[in-house]
């Protein structure tokens, strides 16, 4: 596969710190590119994933000033793995407390698979404030989304692995694996929850590509990573993101006349692409691409290709 765009050089910050936003919450932040380029934020996954370096570097560098943050709980963020007041709400709060900051009025939001799903709820809440859109890995929070992978679906696709899943949860609790794991990863006893932990954790991080990828995948077995993970994902996902059903697909015409791009792979386990190609039938002003001999990993290099293009675009450079 040449030609294909892949990820600019590694880069370091210039500015980073923590911002107070309340309920005992500091979010880590830093900004990556030249100061005062075009404005952009960076809206990871999970929820509960945290940035890492890599992420820095799906933007042009001289082009951008990309705003990139550890959401409530996760990461650099304090305090770790913390439940209370961490909601979708919160977090679209923050991203407004974070574009104030920086001081821009508009900027372009990127963000994948639980990232897209912020993005949107923050799109459609202050569409005013966004320039363009680039979204990956589309998940629209929906129930059936939710019981797809968590309670039958992609358990067919991966016996081998939902074996694992299932191994912790005793059979009388496995009609609501959602809900059986939160009683554990809510446990007092920090072992029963590091284990369970773990069990959710690589369960997303073995499913996420199309071929196996052991440096994606081994992440999310580290116990301080795998904690925040599955912690703060599971509690949003027991509780629908705060979301009504249908919401973001429901608003989408909230998000007409902003340009975006969609880019899904063909074979994303996690996220069926039957909800991004909805999505793009809501959204006309974005363009979309399903990506062939791909799964829901960002570095994917089909998907990779068509992220760096988006942002290239939005730069003026593709």
């Amino acid at each position: 596969m040449t030609g294909l765009r892949t990820l600019y050089p590694p880069i370091e910050p210039f500015e980073a710190g923590h911002l107070d936003v309340g309920d005992g919450h500091a979010i880590y932040w830093e900004r990556v590119g030249t100061k005062g380029a075009k404005p952009a934020i960076f809206l990871h996954g999970g929820p509960g994933g945290g940035i890492s370096p890599a992420h820095r570097r799906l933007f042009d560098p001289a082009l951008y000033d990309v705003m990139l943050f550890d959401q409530r709980g996760c990461g650099r963020s304090t305090p770790h793995a913390e439940l209370e007041a961490n909601t979708t709400w919160h977090l679209v709060a923050d991203i407004e407390r974070l574009r104030q900051m920086m001081g821009v009025d508009k900027w372009l939001v990127f963000g994948g698979s639980w990232g897209s799903t912020l993005a949107l709820a923050y799109g459609e809440t202050h569409p005013g404030h966004v320039s363009e859109m680039v979204l990956r890995g589309i998940y629209t929070l929906t129930r059936a989304e939710l019981d797809w992978y968590y309670q039958f679906g992609v358990s067919e696709m991966f016996p081998d692995k939902w074996e694992r899943f299932l191994a912790p949860i005793p059979e009388a609790e496995r009609g609501d694996m959602m809900a059986a794991y939160r009683r554990r990863l809510t446990s007092p006893d920090r072992a029963a929850r590091i284990a369970a932990a773990k069990a959710w954790s690589l369960w997303e991080g073995e499913t996420i590509t199309l071929l196996p990828e052991p440096e994606t995948s081994d992440r999310f077995g580290e116990d301080e990573f795998a904690l925040a993970f599955a912690r703060i994902e599971n509690h949003f996902f027991v509780h629908g993101g705060w979301l009504e059903e249908g919401q973001l697909l429901r608003d989408a015409h909230r998000l007409k006349g902003i340009p975006g791009v969609i880019i899904h792979g063909r074979y994303d386990m996690p996220c069926p692409a039957r909800y991004a190609w909805q999505l793009a039938r809501a959204w006309t002003d974005a363009d979309f691409f399903l990506v062939e001999g791909a799964g829901h990993a960002y570095s994917e290099p089909g998907i990779l290709d068509r992220l760096i293009y988006a942002t290239d675009r939005f730069a003026g450079k593709a």
